[in-house]
């Protein structure tokens, strides 16, 4: 009986450590800004999910591309329907890992780097990029800004509007991890 006990207390404190390993975000923020002498364009979405496993260092980040919002409607439009062609790649999504240590159990702001994939347009490219994450009162706060080439993903761009358009976008990403329950 008395180890069984002990093996039950085992069990239950185990589970406890595995739940606090995985992080997840329901509500990230994901943004990203093109600026031209032309135009700028700025597309928000706060609609994306994550989750990291904080043991591995493994992450993934989701976001529909419908969810991203943008001052002109006609701008909403042309991205859904011309260039991102949401209904045939409806998700963009980065997995990757994050390099550099982060302990949880102290508070404090750890640089680290962030390798994985990004898919875009039905097209995966490999990045690397830094990120700020702070660790404090049991959450993980993670951001971080990096350039996208578009061409890369495969998005053409009309040479009507063309010159509307940055060759590269600046892309910002904001999440506040739980740890899961």
């Amino acid at each position: 009986m008395k180890n069984t006990c002990l093996f039950m207390l085992f069990i239950l404190l185990s589970c406890s450590v595995n739940a606090q390993q995985i992080l997840i975000c329901n509500n990230a923020k994901a943004s990203f800004f093109s600026s031209t002498v032309m135009e700028d364009i700025e597309g928000k979405s706060a609609a994306g999910g994550s989750v990291i496993d904080t043991k591995s260092g493994n992450i993934i980040f989701k976001v529909k591309n419908t969810s991203f919002q943008f001052k002109k409607k006609l701008m909403q439009e042309h991205f859904n329907e011309n260039y991102m062609e949401s209904d045939k790649y409806p998700v963009s999504e980065f997995k990757g890992t994050i390099k550099g240590p982060v302990n949880m159990d102290v508070d404090g702001t750890y640089k680290v780097s962030i390798e994985g994939n990004l898919n875009i347009h039905g097209i995966s490219k490999a990045y690397k990029t830094q990120a700020d994450l702070v660790v404090g009162k049991g959450m993980l706060n993670a951001n971080a800004v990096f350039k996208v080439k578009i061409a890369d993903h495969g998005i053409e761009i009309p040479t009507l509007v063309f010159k509307n358009i940055a060759e590269y976008v600046e892309v910002r990403i904001q999440a506040t991890y739980l740890p899961k329950k």
